[in-house]
């Protein structure tokens, strides 16, 4: 079941804009160690998935998960070898919009080594800079 919104008032969005940077969600407010966003863009909805699976496996399930993002944004498609005009596509897949700043991942309960890795997995799953940060700085 992929991570997407149960209903939508607006089946079809347009692009909107990505500058500038997050305003909220963007101190540690859960766990002890996160995984801060240092640059902007989209992540996938199956992208944040394969980031939860690969923290929990590596932590065999010790610790806890907080996701701080959800993918509520449609990203629409129209099907290969379609003729230009005739309206804007059908929704593919939901995306959550990333701008500097924001704290994607907590970890909690696990010693700082596990959180790291754990960390280090999860941000490579994702195509955006990002940055490990705790409760100490």
């Amino acid at each position: 079941m992929p991570l997407m919104p149960k209903r939508v008032l607006h089946r079809k969005q347009s692009k909107g804009s990505r500058s500038g940077f997050a305003t909220s969600g963007t101190e540690l407010t859960y766990g002890d160690y996160g995984l801060k966003a240092m640059s902007r863009g989209w992540l996938k909805n199956t992208q944040i998935e394969a980031c939860r699976v690969a923290m929990n496996r590596y932590m065999k399930r010790k610790g806890k998960v907080w996701i701080r993002i959800f993918p509520d944004k449609p990203v629409t498609k129209k099907p290969i070898e379609v003729r230009m005009g005739s309206g804007k596509g059908n929704p593919e897949f939901w995306v959550a919009v990333i701008r500097p700043g924001k704290i994607l991942f907590e970890i909690g309960g696990v010693p700082e080594a596990v959180a790291r890795e754990c960390l280090r997995l999860a941000d490579t799953k994702i195509g955006i800079r990002t940055q490990m940060v705790t409760r100490q700085n």
